[in-house]
Formats: structure tokens, C-alpha cells, sequence
């Protein structure tokens, strides 16, 4: 309830801001009192650490008036999440700028940019913090907890392999539609022991030497 009524506060301040130059208008021919609801509410704003009182012109933006209550609160989320480390990363990963960057994306389908169902589960999650699925074993060999992140790191994971292989017909798409030649490597030429089959090279050579002629994906 604390929360909800210093965001009325601030709602009621930024409104009052923005429309001062009005009232002053409608209320130039007539002697009215100073708007003690007005001081009152500017007093208690005041109060929030780190309020800083405006100099001249009031400012009309809601987020300048949120700022202080927002900064109060960040700090005590994050003082209450340092016994976590995994917590505290979560935390400082989704407060740092850019981060919701995503969300601006348009959901153009051929591009890329259109989430399904699952994905948007996935993200939320992670950018929560919550749960994925149970414990188990990657088939790297290494054991996978119950947030899921060993996928975004794990080599071997399919959804890893199948992120690259959209990222590269997007960018061949660009260089195809641009007039730039460019031919993409066979799919399974990727050995475990981190050899490549005889024959399946496709950079050609000239004179003992590499030959750019074509871009290789």
C-alpha cells in the first residue's frame, strides 16, 4: 500500500507540474489562496532520500518526480539480494541499462524478431530469475539446475546450434540481397574431436594461397 500511494503522490505532482501554466491562466482575474494540497504533497515528496527540490520551472515529467522512490527502492531490493550471488547477478543484469531493450523489438516474423509462446516463457524466467525445469544432466556431461542457464553456454546444446544456423540464412539473406555472393558451409561437418572431414573445405585456394572470392558463413 506504501508503494501505491507514493505512486499517486508522484502521478498527482507531475500532473499539477505540467498544467501550472493553465491554472495560472484560468485563475489570473481572481485572488485565490495558495494550494496547500499541493505544499503539502511537495513536502512529503520532499522527504523521499534523495529528493532535490526543482530550482525555477517544475518539471512536468512523472519520471523526474519517480526517480528518487525508484532509487530508494532499488537499493533496498539489492542490499536484500546480497547474501544471494546468483540473486544478486539476476538482479544486476536486469537493472542495467539496455537490458529491456528487447522489448522494443517489433515482432516481424521474417526477420527473426517474433517470439512463440515458449520463448517468451523462457525469457520472463530467466529474466526473473524463476524456475525452468527440474535438475538433470546436460549431454555435455555437465549437471544442468533448475534455471536452465547451462543452455546458453553449453556447446553442445541444440537450441545453441539452431540460434546459429537462423543468425547465418539471416545474414545471407542480407549479403544475397545486397548483390554480395556468399555460400554457407555443409551442415554436419562438425566432428566432436574438433576435426574437419577430407573434402568438405570450401575456402578456395589459389597459388598456395587463400582466395577471398567468395564470403564463407
Amino acid at each position: 500500500m506504501g508503494q501505491v500511494s507514493l505512486l499517486a503522490l508522484v502521478a498527482y505532482l507531475a500532473s499539477a507540474a505540467s498544467t501550472v501554466s493553465l491554472q495560472e491562466t484560468i485563475l489570473e482575474a481572481s485572488t485565490c489562496p495558495k494550494d496547500e494540497v499541493f505544499t503539502a504533497y511537495m513536502s512529503k515528496w520532499l522527504s523521499i532520500s534523495g529528493a532535490v527540490e526543482p530550482s525555477d520551472l517544475l518539471p512536468a515529467k512523472q519520471s523526474f518526480w519517480d526517480a528518487p522512490d525508484i532509487a530508494q527502492v532499488r537499493q533496498l531490493v539489492e542490499e536484500s539480494v546480497k547474501s544471494d550471488p546468483y540473486q544478486r547477478a539476476q538482479f544486476l543484469a536486469a537493472s542495467a541499462p539496455h537490458s529491456g531493450d528487447w522489448l522494443l523489438a517489433l515482432p516481424i516474423a521474417s526477420c527473426g524478431l517474433r517470439l512463440d509462446d515458449e520463448a517468451i516463457h523462457v525469457v520472463v524466467a530467466l529474466r526473473l530469475g524463476l524456475n525452468l525445469g527440474a535438475p538433470h544432466t546436460c549431454c555435455c556431461g555437465v549437471l544442468v539446475d533448475a534455471y536452465g542457464q547451462h543452455g546458453l553456454v553449453c556447446k553442445q546444446a541444440q537450441s545453441r546450434i539452431a540460434r546459429q544456423q537462423q543468425l547465418n540464412d539471416m545474414v545471407i539473406r542480407a549479403l544475397v540481397s545486397a548483390g554480395i555472393p556468399a555460400t554457407k558451409e555443409p551442415v554436419s561437418i562438425l566432428r566432436r574431436d574438433g576435426k574437419r572431414p577430407d573434402g568438405m573445405m570450401q575456402i578456395p585456394w589459389r597459388s598456395e594461397s587463400c582466395w577471398f572470392g567468395t564470403s564463407q558463413l
